[in-house]
């Protein structure tokens, strides 16, 4: 189907006949495995083009739910779903822009971070896809009582319909998200970006020489960090529910650190400025054998490198300078990451675990492991244990050397 035929069956189904085939679509409570038979339902009492687009909608409808909490009143398309950020992420990152009176949203697709953004202040969508700025545009209408919202078609490979220089004050501030996938596979360099992260390089916005405006970017969080040399940005990582979700670029006035990682939903932050991460860096890691506690950042803390930070907060120690396990004498309460009671520890010698598990009537282990080439999954069938009770396992080094730790949960 054309790209015109689209945007036109989607105007179709904004009809009030569309709004029935919706709503007819949605009682199926239908899946993607089984569209077929659901379609050939739908088409039975709808024309052919608005049963596939209602049925469509009413699929992403379901799978969006996991991101949007208001999701069954929007509309979407597959790959914007799938690179739209979860709800929770956006409206974190939004919150950065108060006391600016105008955002700009580059790359705003079906309009996720756009409703996230019209909270705090009147938000213009500029995007090359008149299908996905018209869904924008419906989606809208699935918040109440948000700042206006205006759409405007637009090529971000050229230069943007600002005026020059108009974002280097503290007046407007925008958002640039780049796709960052094809239909086949996600995209982690920032030079395959569509548009390129170097595209912001050449926009009028710059076009002052004061720098960079106040600018947020979204990228990916397995992005080479080599790539980002050049950038005289704030690097921030975010992790929801312990899953690293993605990282921000933050530019201009919206830059408050060098390097950040944020954990959702609790919004707790860790960050250090360039001179601490050179210090950082240039420190000897703090080692030691396992002691009462052992400790697994979150996500973000890792991808930001932030362990030897939260070392240091929690008076722990590394187990191995290259493996991110922290170990202390006592409880970590800390938001960073996730603590377990350790009960003994050993060299790796199949063995002597096998006995050990068997002897303590151990039968069902969680296996985690940092560093070791063993799969767990292989693992469990050498061990063929048998007992009641059951532990965490962790397989990894102790300076250079294999060892497994068992813990229990806290």
């Amino acid at each position: 189907m054309t790209n015109h035929a689209r945007l036109a069956s989607f105007h179709s189904l904004l009809s009030s006949q569309g709004q029935v085939a919706l709503q007819a679509a949605e009682r199926l409570q239908p899946v993607e495995s089984d569209f077929l038979a659901h379609f050939q339902r739908l088409n039975r009492h709808f024309p052919e083009d608005l049963a596939r687009v209602a049925l469509e909608i009413a699929i992403l409808r379901r799978e969006a739910g996991v991101k949007f909490p208001f999701a069954s009143r929007m509309y979407f398309t597959r790959q914007a779903l799938e690179q739209a950020s979860a709800w929770e992420v956006s409206c974190y990152r939004a919150r950065r822009f108060q006391g600016f009176n105008r955002l700009v949203d580059l790359g705003c697709s079906i309009g996720g971070d756009t409703l996230a953004l019209a909270q705090f202040a009147p938000v213009v969508g500029i995007d090359l896809d008149p299908l996905r700025l018209a869904m924008a545009q419906a989606n809208l209408h699935a918040l109440e009582g948000l700042a206006h919202c205006e759409w405007l078609q637009a090529d971000l490979p050229q230069p943007l319909p600002l005026a020059a220089g108009s974002a280097a004050g503290n007046q407007m501030a925008l958002f640039f998200d780049p796709a960052r996938r094809t239909q086949e596979r996600r995209l982690h360099s920032t030079r395959q970006y569509h548009p390129p992260l170097a595209t912001l390089l050449q926009w009028n916005i710059l076009a002052d020489n004061t720098g960079f405006p106040p600018l947020g970017v979204k990228i990916s969080p397995a992005v080479d960090l080599d790539e980002l040399a050049g950038y005289d940005a704030e690097l921030e990582f975010i992790s929801l529910k312990g899953e690293l979700k993605e990282a921000v670029l933050w530019f201009g006035a919206l830059k408050t650190t060098a390097c950040r990682a944020s954990l959702l939903p609790g919004g707790h932050t860790l960050a250090a400025t360039a001179a601490e991460l050179q210090q950082l860096a240039a420190s000897p890691a703090l080692l030691s054998p396992p002691r009462q506690w052992i400790f697994e950042p979150d996500p973000a803390i890792l991808r930001a490198g932030l362990v030897r930070l939260l070392v240091q907060q929690l008076d722990a120690a590394q187990l191995d300078a290259d493996i991110a396990y922290l170990t202390s004498h006592s409880f970590p309460a800390s938001p960073f990451g996730r603590a377990w009671q350790v009960e003994d520890w050993l060299p790796f010698n199949l063995k002597k675990l096998r006995s050990y598990l068997r002897t303590r009537g151990v039968g069902r282990l969680v296996i985690k492991k940092r560093g070791s080439p063993l799969e767990p999954h292989v693992l469990l069938k050498q061990l063929r244990l048998q007992g009641e009770l059951e532990k965490t396992l962790f397989l990894t080094h102790l300076q250079g050397s294999p060892i497994v730790i068992i813990a229990q949960p806290v």
